[in-house]
C-alpha cells in the first residue's frame, strides 16, 4: 500500500485508472424468450458507452474534493463507483476507512413506514446498530426538524422532509470518507445552512469528503481540492483556487 510522502500515512482514497462502460441495447425486448429469439436472429445490437475513462486521483485524510462538470459529465457515476454501487469495468478503488455515501437521500426508505421506523431501517442499511440508533434517536429527530411528523408514514412526506431525515441519519457519526451528491441543495435555506455547518464540523474531525454540486460557490466554501469532468474524462484536477476560475470560464460565468 502506498503512503503519502509528506505524512507517511496511507491515503484515505486511491482511484486507479477507473473506467465504467455501459451496454445500451438499441432494441427493446419485453421478455426473455423474445430476447433469445432476437439474439439468435442477430436483431439485437449494442451501443457501448463509456461513462468514465482513465480516472486517476488520490485523496489524503481530511481532503475535501469538489467534483464539477456539466450534466452527463460522469459525476454521479464516479461517486457510485467509489461508493461500491457500481463495479468499474477497468481499474480499482482503494478505500481506507468506513465510507458513508449520501447519493440519493432516503433511497433506502420504505414509504409505508413512519419516519421513526425508517430511522432504524435506513440506519441499519448504513451499518449502525439498534443500540447506537437508540442512543442517537433524539439527536436525529432534533436535527431533522420533523417534530410530530416523525410518526407519520413517509408516503405523506414532501421530498424535502425525506431528504432532511436521510441527511440527519447518515451524518449522525463521523465516517472516514463521506460522499455527497447534490444533497446540500435540499430543504429550505435554513436547513441548507445547517447542513453545510454539519459537514464542516465533520471535516474538522478529519473526514475526507467527495462533493458534487452545481454551485461553485458552495464548492469553494467547502472544498480544498476540485476536479472537472467532461464526458467521462478528468480534464482538470488541483487546488480549488486553481480550478474554480477554469470551471467558471467553462460554464460562461
Amino acid at each position: 500500500m502506498s503512503t503519502d510522502k509528506n505524512t507517511g500515512k496511507k491515503p484515505a482514497l486511491i482511484v486507479e485508472d477507473i473506467g465504467m462502460k455501459f451496454n445500451l441495447s438499441s432494441e427493446k425486448v419485453d421478455s426473455f424468450k423474445e430476447y433469445v429469439i432476437k439474439s439468435i436472429r442477430h436483431q439485437i445490437s449494442y451501443d457501448e458507452f463509456w461513462a468514465l475513462e482513465h480516472i486517476n486521483f488520490t485523496l489524503n485524510k481530511g481532503d475535501r474534493l469538489g467534483i464539477l462538470g456539466l450534466n452527463g459529465a460522469g459525476k454521479s457515476t464516479l461517486l457510485k463507483v467509489i461508493a461500491g454501487v457500481f463495479k468499474p469495468t477497468t481499474g480499482r478503488v482503494i478505500r481506507n476507512g468506513k465510507i458513508v455515501p449520501l447519493l440519493e437521500l432516503g433511497a433506502g426508505f420504505d414509504q409505508q413506514y413512519t419516519g421513526r421506523e425508517n430511522i432504524y431501517l435506513y440506519g441499519t442499511v448504513l451499518g449502525y446498530s439498534k443500540k447506537y440508533l437508540d442512543e442517537k434517536f433524539d439527536e436525529i429527530l432534533e436535527f431533522s426538524e420533523l417534530g410530530k411528523f416523525i410518526d407519520v408514514p413517509l408516503k405523506n412526506y414532501s421530498s424535502g422532509m425525506k431528504s432532511k431525515l436521510g441527511f440527519s441519519i447518515a451524518t449522525i457519526s463521523n465516517p472516514e470518507i463521506l460522499i455527497l451528491d447534490e444533497v446540500l441543495s435540499v430543504g429550505d435555506a435554513k436547513f441548507r445552512k445547517k447542513s453545510e455547518a454539519k459537514i464542516m464540523s465533520m471535516m474538522d474531525g478529519g473526514t475526507t469528503v467527495l462533493f458534487v454540486s452545481h454551485s461553485i460557490d458552495q464548492v469553494c466554501a467547502i472544498c480544498n481540492k476540485a476536479m472537472i469532468l467532461d464526458h467521462g474524462h478528468l480534464i482538470e484536477y488541483g487546488d480549488i483556487e486553481e480550478i474554480a476560475p477554469i470551471y467558471n470560464k467553462m460554464v460562461g460565468d
